[in-house]
């Protein structure tokens, strides 16, 4: 995935986990709702400006912009989990159990 299609997804996800809509966020940093729906969809980069002002919006550094890899954690957690077990193959599966039964207090 390119990097405007990550940096959009991350906007979008923190915009989400702070409760705004594209409209509530693009009228407090001043921007028409079809650029930001533009620059989350990943056509575009919004200028270092608009990320400052969003970044003061959303009370975050401008880093956290740019950690890509974070993964949202799903309600149904216990569900998607088996799923993802399931559709592994049997090596894969010995490693999942592997992990499993060491632990993951280094994490």
């Amino acid at each position: 995935m390119d990097n405007k299609k990550l940096l959009g997804r991350r906007i979008k996800e923190i915009r989400k986990n702070n409760g705004y809509t594209q409209e509530q966020l693009s009228e407090l940093i001043g921007i028409e709702t079809s650029s930001l729906s533009g620059v989350e969809s990943g056509r575009f980069f919004p200028s270092l400006h608009v990320l400052e002002k969003m970044a003061n919006v959303l009370h975050i550094q401008l880093a956290d912009f740019f950690n890509f890899f974070t993964v949202d954690i799903p309600d149904n957690l216990d569900d998607e989990i088996s799923d993802i077990i399931s559709s592994q193959d049997s090596n894969n599966k010995k490693i999942i159990y592997k992990l499993l039964k060491a632990g993951f207090s280094k994490i």
